[in-house]
């Protein structure tokens, strides 16, 4: 009995260690936003809400460019990232479409919650069919563990992605960091910063 007794408190004792470490992973969050300052590698962002957030970059940190395309760009068997809302009878509406220069094919593939606007979702995949439709041209995009079907009104943004640099980074500029590190003080840590040109807001 004893014996069970110890084995069970070690057991809770591993469980409030997972637990522990579990609460110590960092919060991944994305910024969207424009530059407010900057100094050295720290930006200050005003994100979409008003707050202002300051942002570490990495010393290696990569910078891209996200300039405007057309939905003509969008070619069967190109991989792109479309983030859609849910429409009424089920199907799936564009708000924006990425398309990612071939370098980047296959990153974040598949489907997935989004947090552009309350119940959005992202689709990251390859494009298979185009077909023009009587609300735009509906796309199917397939991806290694399903497919959906997605239809893109005309005046939806179209982007995609060029090489930048950190001289692209100064106040004004509109930028979107997707997975960037939240720390306890409330500032974020970024590996990389994708920044619009031309004006653009990086519909992402």
């Amino acid at each position: 009995m004893r014996r069970m007794m110890g084995l069970g408190a070690a057991g809770i004792a591993m469980l409030m260690v997972a637990s522990s470490v579990w609460a110590q992973q960092p919060q991944k969050v994305n910024v969207r936003g424009t530059i407010e300052a900057v100094d050295g590698t720290v930006l200050s962002t005003k994100s979409r809400d008003g707050t202002v957030m300051k942002v570490k970059l990495a010393d290696n940190a990569s910078v891209r460019g996200v300039v405007k395309m057309a939905l003509a760009d969008v070619k069967v068997g190109s991989y792109v990232g479309v983030a859609t809302m849910p429409q009424p009878d089920g199907s799936l509406k564009a708000l924006e479409v990425l398309i990612f220069p071939d370098a980047m094919r296959g990153v974040a593939e598949g489907h997935r919650p989004w947090d552009l606007q309350p119940t959005s979702q992202m689709t990251n995949a390859n494009v298979e069919v185009m077909v023009a439709g009587k609300d735009g041209q509906e796309l199917s995009l397939k991806y290694k563990d399903g497919e959906k079907k997605i239809i893109v009104p005309p005046d939806v943004p179209v982007v995609t992605f060029v090489p930048g640099d950190k001289g692209e980074l100064k106040p004004g500029a509109k930028i979107v960091i997707i997975g960037a590190t939240k720390l306890e003080d409330g500032t974020v840590e970024a590996a990389g910063v994708n920044v619009g040109r031309n004006g653009i807001m990086p519909p992402m």
